[in-house]
């Protein structure tokens, strides 16, 4: 199967299925988060750095940095707050925007191969982002719209895909380093999202050999209870063949069903990164008649 390898300066991280499930912490992303914004757009990344340091320590494989702020520098900001990030955590990073340029920014101040999130299937996008990842050896994420936008029917949206892989080869990419996004749209405008993602997922992995990620809050927006959707919403997807997954590794849900799935799934052989992470509570005598509890911490990703 393929394998998806991406680094950071000291850490190498391997996407693929018959790895650990892959996940990438969504929480450095200003969108929707005001003060974030703000605080990045005056050049304060305390609360960046925090987020960093928080999702790795709750397991996230690799973290995606986004700059996304109107009216901003967003290429020095990106730019920036990865320089930040690196300086703190050994992880590799997931460069993500929608302007090339930032992108650019990103690849020239960034140590190790990174993933670059993303390319869609645009003709412009296509000819402006495959060189810069050609050029940096980087992994891409390649997202399954086009100029039509987003086709509900996944035959089409599994078309995009084989184009893009097809594209990607003409600038010297190996399907190796493209990480195919099926788009997660959300259930309760569309019932059938969650079937459609599935289908493609698992021909994703059967007829293009490729490895897949999604932005897995999609499914549940809009909706109560959100972790709990977007934790059953992951255990199909793995099931069905998903590799990664752009989420939130602070939510209990979904950290504890992703430790499951690799254990259903065989990748997390004999069970040992579950049973040193769940394994109960010792308890020891501290020579005065009392006894003490301690719990073993288990090792992160």
């Amino acid at each position: 199967m393929t394998e998806t390898v991406i680094s950071s300066a000291g850490r190498e991280v391997v996407i693929g299925y018959h790895r650990p499930f892959a996940i990438i912490g969504e929480r450095i992303n200003p969108t929707g988060r005001r003060v974030l914004a703000q605080e990045m757009k005056d050049g304060d990344f305390t609360r960046v750095c925090s987020d960093a340091l928080a999702q790795v320590e709750a397991g996230a494989a690799i973290l995606d940095v986004n700059a996304g702020i109107p009216l901003a520098d967003e290429p020095a900001i990106l730019a920036q707050a990865i320089r930040r990030v690196q300086s703190l955590v050994d992880v590799p990073l997931s460069i993500d925007s929608s302007i090339v340029a930032a992108l650019q920014a990103g690849l020239e101040v960034y140590q190790g191969k990174p993933l670059v999130n993303s390319v869609t299937g645009e003709e412009d996008r296509l000819e402006s982002v495959l060189p810069l990842v050609a050029k940096y050896g980087a992994a891409v994420v390649a997202i399954t719209n086009d100029e039509n936008g987003i086709n509900e029917d996944p035959d089409a949206r599994f078309e995009v895909a084989r184009m893009i892989v097809n594209r990607a080869a003409d600038h010297g990419i190996p399907r190796s380093d493209i990480v195919i996004d099926p788009l997660v749209m959300p259930i309760g405008a569309i019932g059938t999202a969650g079937r459609q993602v599935l289908a493609l997922v698992q021909r994703l992995q059967s007829e293009l050999g490729v490895n897949t990620t999604c932005g897995a809050s999609n499914i549940s927006f809009g909706l109560p209870n959100r972790a709990t959707i977007n934790a059953g919403f992951l255990a199909m997807a793995i099931g069905a063949g998903l590799t990664s997954a752009i989420t939130n590794p602070l939510e209990p849900e979904i950290h504890t069903m992703v430790r499951a799935a690799d254990v259903l799934t065989g990748n997390d052989p004999n069970c040992t990164e579950w049973i040193t992470r769940n394994r109960p509570p010792e308890s020891t005598d501290d020579g005065a008649g009392r006894r003490r509890t301690n719990r073993r911490r288990g090792r992160e990703q």
